[in-house]
């Protein structure tokens, strides 16, 4: 089990296949998160076959060729452990957590899932009644559907901007070939990586992966990807509610840009909790909203600022007006000291307490060899993060809601003539 009283240690070895396995050793922790990554997401389809990256995701904890789905479930929660999946816009990833004694059945496991998945025409169809069940509920629940009908309008039909989980027409019309001709190509195919973080020796974890995939040869591919634009304008739609769910969006930073910090600062000032700038006045001061945040979306060529509040009916300009406000503030006027210091402790603070849990830092890993093709190391976060001015944040303000104008989209029970793109401009 785990010892104490050493500090963590980052490695990376290529493969002679040409993987990436990167570990990160920390010693005094009793659990090890181990994911496969693949290079590739949602974004990546196109617009036919969109959904069918989330539709594997799902199938390969259906069965392989030594054990079922049961069986699979099992030997990992018989143990512990945890055995789970997710796709994202530019990635799709396989992961275990599990203690460390057991670091060798996690291994076996998602290396089996992932290489000898059967793909059973019996399960594709049962699975494919689980997708079509999970796109009815997000299309039943209004704070998430709200957020689909913003990316596609934020990007105008842009692969970014399709639903992770596809179409129904689409997850009907895959056949159990289409699934397995895919996963060949973008998953056993493509760029793939394996994190590690936790109390595991690289070299043990090496030797495993090196051993469990000799036979298996992706190819450095790069996506087609086609760089993004985004749009401005507003958008309603009905939908017999009790609140009207509003998204309003601006570009923001690709993931490794220079300025993301000043980005990052900026949303954490604006929406980024309870004592930030739109909470304290739409819900503390008036009451008028329960939940209101903003975040940021990075890729690899393309960043969004998003702003999310769901209000009743009467009050939907007033908060518009309200938040409007908050952006004018943000780009006409620089931000004072007091101000910028606590947003920075904010984000260091979450920082370091996310780095706490194994499952956190082997994600850290793989986005950064993702996006960065290094390690990014923690002091040097901390470090850019105190550099960023006052000026930074405002031209960061500057830039997100002063030149390319503002995208807004509605849901609920309006009237889409009761509005015009007049009530964005800033």
């Amino acid at each position: 089990m785990a010892p104490s009283g050493a500090e963590s240690m980052i490695q990376k070895t290529v493969l002679p296949n040409g993987i990436p396995v990167l570990t990160e050793l920390i010693p005094n922790v009793y659990s090890v998160s181990l994911g496969i990554w693949v290079k590739a997401g949602s974004r990546d389809e196109q617009a036919r076959n969109t959904g069918i990256s989330h539709f594997i995701e799902h199938l390969l904890f259906k069965g392989t060729k030594r054990r079922t789905a049961l069986e699979i479930s099992r030997a990992i929660e018989s143990v512990g452990g945890i055995l789970n999946a997710f796709t994202g816009r530019e990635y799709t990833c396989f992961y275990a957590k599990i203690l460390d004694q057991h670091l060798d059945l996690a291994l076996d496991i998602l290396s089996d899932i992932f290489l000898n998945s059967k793909f059973n025409a019996g399960e594709v169809e049962r699975e494919r009644n689980v997708i079509l069940q999970e796109i009815s509920m997000v299309e039943d629940t209004p704070e998430e559907l709200v957020h689909d009908l913003f990316n596609t309008s934020f990007w105008g039909g842009h692969a970014l901007g399709r639903p992770v989980l596809g179409s129904s027409d689409n997850i009907r019309r895959f056949r159990t070939g289409d699934l397995k001709n895919y996963f060949r190509e973008r998953f056993l195919g493509g760029p793939v990586l394996i994190a590690a973080a936790g109390n595991c020796r690289h070299e043990e974890v090496v030797r495993s992966i090196e051993k469990i995939t000799r036979r298996v040869k992706p190819r450095e591919w790069s996506p087609r990807r086609r760089r993004p634009t985004a749009h401005a304008g507003f958008h309603a739609h009905q939908k017999p509610l009790e609140q009207v769910h509003m998204c309003i969006g601006a570009r923001a930073r690709k993931y490794s840009h220079p300025s993301r910090f000043a980005f990052y600062i900026l949303n954490t000032i604006l929406g980024g909790g309870m004592s930030s700038r739109l909470f304290q006045e739409i819900r503390e001061k008036r009451g008028l909203a329960y939940s209101v945040y903003s975040y940021i979306s990075s890729y690899v060529d393309a960043g969004l600022f998003g702003i999310y509040a769901g209000v009743s009916e009467k009050h939907v300009r007033e908060v518009l007006d309200l938040i409007l406000i908050e952006l004018r503030s943000l780009r006409d006027r620089r931000i004072n000291k007091e101000a910028l210091r606590i947003a920075k402790e904010q984000l260091k603070g979450n920082l370091l307490l996310s780095n706490e849990s194994t499952d956190s830092r082997m994600s850290r890993l793989a986005k950064n060899e993702i996006y960065f093709r290094r390690y990014v190391e923690i002091d040097e976060v901390l470090s850019l993060l105190d550099k960023v001015t006052p000026e930074e944040v405002q031209e960061a303000a500057r830039d997100a809601f002063g030149r390319d104008g503002l995208m807004a989209v509605l849901l609920g029970n309006i009237q889409p003539e009761e509005f015009s793109d007049s009530i964005l401009e800033l």
